[in-house]
């Protein structure tokens, strides 16, 4: 079944040659002007951060970068409908016993339909073996009728740092191919995501998976929880990291900074006399860990930034080559 094909390349605005850094700062530029917490119009900033975020997920991945390359060359084009190539893996499944085959595409869970059918983790998995009841018919012969459990499916689900912070309440889709009727079945539930889900967490639906067969129960939909980047912002457990950039008298003197956290702004002291990476921890202003009400910590990593000579005024200029004329500090000979 084809699918749209996305042009990542274009969504970040770099070309096919961009190094890592090239495509992490453009995805940081589009991910701070579209975030929903900063446009005018969230509903579209919502679809194009979702977007951003899909394509950094794959061209900052050195192997899914190279997978979607050799997608790229095989023709795939902006919009246009893109089947897999021959030995690709595509959402079409075979059950263990090779009695079932399943189709299946999700909507609403944050991924494209392109990235689902060839860079997501849905699968299906879980079948069970056939179970006998037996029934006794009206001429003494005992009957038997067999049922089986229908298979869990598995999907990818990106969840926002807002809503790691708060929870929310999604509705997803589950588009799936009829095994014994060939149609296309589309269920539509909602999924809550609860606050402090953490980066692989499996999010359970109960009855949302496989059909059941023979009269046998559904399976069960699996939503793995994929994290989206953002531009302030890095997430290791339920550690925050921050990167704070200071200009060289803050550094020096000292200085308060505010960093704003999506569940209200943190103010830390910088000591006179920070250097670059040094880590300022604030204890239980991390992300939520699960349900215990417990927080993780935010460190803010510093960096000393310089300006751009260019840049300078006469007046900023001279100041400068002041303070190199009159300083007794000696970075490359220290007392």
């Amino acid at each position: 079944m084809p699918v749209e094909f996305k042009d990542y390349y274009a969504i970040l605005g770099v070309p096919e040659t961009a190094s890592e850094e090239e495509i992490k700062k453009a995805f940081r530029k589009l991910a701070r002007q579209f975030h929903p917490d900063v446009a005018a119009d969230k509903k579209v900033a919502e679809e194009k951060f979702k977007e951003i975020n899909e394509a950094y997920e794959v061209l900052s991945d050195p192997e899914k970068r190279r997978r979607y390359d050799a997608l790229r060359a095989y023709g795939g084009r902006a919009g246009e409908p893109f089947t897999a190539p021959p030995g690709w893996e595509s959402r079409r499944w075979t059950s263990p016993d090779g009695t079932s085959h399943f189709e299946f595409h999700f909507g609403g869970t944050g991924f494209s339909d392109f990235f689902e059918h060839f860079f997501g983790g849905g699968r299906f998995h879980g079948f069970e073996p056939w179970t006998e009841e037996g029934l006794e018919s009206g001429e003494g012969f005992s009957g038997r009728t067999f049922s089986r459990r229908g298979a869990d499916v598995e999907g990818d689900i990106l969840v926002t740092l807002d809503e790691v912070f708060h929870g929310s309440v999604r509705t997803v889709t589950l588009q799936r191919v009829n095994p014994r009727t060939g149609q296309s079945e589309t269920h539509t539930f909602k999924v809550r995501i609860p606050p402090g889900v953490q980066e692989g967490q499996l999010i359970r639906v109960p009855g949302k998976g496989g059909e059941g067969q023979a009269g046998g129960p559904p399976g069960d939909l699996y939503l793995r929880v994929r994290l989206a980047a953002h531009p302030d912002f890095r997430v290791r457990g339920s550690d925050l990291y921050y990167d704070l950039a200071l200009a060289p008298w803050e550094a020096v003197l000292g200085c308060t900074v505010t960093i704003p956290l999506p569940d209200g702004p943190v103010t830390i002291r910088v000591p006179p006399g920070t250097g670059s990476g040094r880590q300022l921890r604030v204890r239980g202003r991390g992300l939520p860990r699960g349900s215990s009400g417990e927080r993780g910590d935010l460190y803010a990593v510093v960096t000393v930034q310089v300006p751009d000579p260019s840049d300078l005024s006469p007046e900023e200029r001279q100041l400068w080559e002041r303070l190199g004329q009159v300083s007794r500090f000696q970075p490359r000979n220290p007392a």
